[in-house]
C-alpha cells in the first residue's frame, strides 16, 4: 500500500510540475505575442511590429510579422493549455530561433546586453515539454488527444527547420556601409 501511494504521489507531482512549467512559459510567450498582435501590455500592435520586422530586413514584412506574432500568441496558448502537443512548443521554438538569429545573437549571451539568454531558456523549456508531453493536467489528457509520437515531433521539427530557414532566407541583403568621404 505504501508503494502504491508513493507512485501516485510521484505521478501527481510530475503532472503538477509540467502544468506549472506549461502555464508560466506558455502564458509568458502568449503575452509577448499579444503585445505584437493587439498592442496589449505596452506593445506596439501589428503596425509597430510589422515595422520592426521590416527593419530586420525580413521580406515581405507583413506576412512574416503575422507568422511571428501568431506563433508566439497561439503557440503560447496551446502550450499553456496542453492542447495539440507538441505544436505549441514547435511554434514557440521557431519564433525564438528567428529572434536569436536576427536580433540577439550578435549581442552575445547575456540578456542584460540584449543577448539570447532568455530565448535559449525558452527553447530549452519548450523542447523538454515537447519530449515529455503536456502531462495529466492538460486538455490533451482530458480530451484524450494524442498526436502520433514520435511522428508528430519529427514532422513538426522538420517543418520548424524549413520555416525558420525560409524566414531567414527571406531577409534582404544588408546594405553596404556608406562610403566615407576621402580627405585630401
Amino acid at each position: 500500500m505504501c508503494k502504491a501511494f508513493r507512485d501516485v504521489a510521484i505521478a501527481m507531482s510530475i503532472a503538477l510540475g509540467l502544468l506549472i512549467l506549461r502555464l508560466v512559459v506558455g502564458l509568458t510567450v502568449a503575452a509577448h505575442g499579444a503585445q505584437k498582435l493587439f498592442g496589449w501590455f505596452g506593445g506596439s500592435g501589428m503596425t509597430g511590429w510589422t515595422q520592426s520586422v521590416a527593419k530586420l530586413r525580413i521580406r515581405p514584412a507583413q506576412p512574416w510579422a503575422w507568422v511571428a506574432a501568431l506563433s508566439e500568441f497561439g503557440g503560447g496558448l496551446l502550450l499553456a493549455l496542453g492542447f495539440l502537443s507538441p505544436l505549441g512548443s514547435l511554434a514557440i521554438a521557431g519564433a525564438m530561433l528567428v529572434a536569436i538569429a536576427t536580433v540577439h545573437f550578435p549581442r552575445g549571451f547575456w540578456v542584460t546586453k540584449g543577448g539570447y539568454e532568455f530565448n535559449l531558456s525558452l527553447i530549452g523549456a519548450v523542447a523538454a515539454l515537447a519530449l515529455t508531453g503536456p502531462g495529466a493536467y492538460s486538455l490533451d489528457a482530458a480530451l484524450r488527444i494524442h498526436l502520433p509520437e514520435p511522428v508528430a515531433l519529427i514532422v513538426g521539427t522538420i517543418a520548424l527547420i524549413i520555416g525558420v530557414s525560409a524566414t531567414l532566407l527571406s531577409r534582404s541583403p544588408q546594405p553596404d556601409a556608406a562610403p566615407k568621404p576621402q580627405t585630401t
